[in-house]
């Protein structure tokens, strides 16, 4: 994911633009499924425009938090970003941040 997230920092703004339109197949595991589109609405978000129609119908019936710590759970319940949070997901924001 950090890999993804560094390259797609670098790509021109009509590139990212189209990376997201066709929905991914599943991962196998609806956690990561759910990741995924939250992750695709809050890129999509910061760069200024709507995310695709397929992001809507996943989220999860209880709340997950892929990095399971105390300090994690405590920081991810506090900033994890909107996208994220409505879906069930919780991850700090500053975990999607890539040097």
């Amino acid at each position: 994911m950090a890999e993804f997230l560094e390259e797609y920092r670098w790509e021109p703004g009509e590139v990212r633009a189209g990376l997201f339109n066709q929905e991914p197949a599943s991962t196998g595991d609806e956690r990561w499924d759910v990741f995924l589109a939250a992750l695709t609405e809050h890129l999509a978000a910061k760069d200024g425009r709507g995310a695709p129609p397929w992001v809507e119908k996943r989220s999860l019936r209880r709340f997950w938090f892929p990095f399971n710590t105390r300090a994690a759970r405590v920081d991810a319940v506090v900033h994890a970003p909107a996208a994220f949070r409505r879906r069930g997901v919780y991850v700090s924001a500053q975990e999607l941040n890539v040097a």
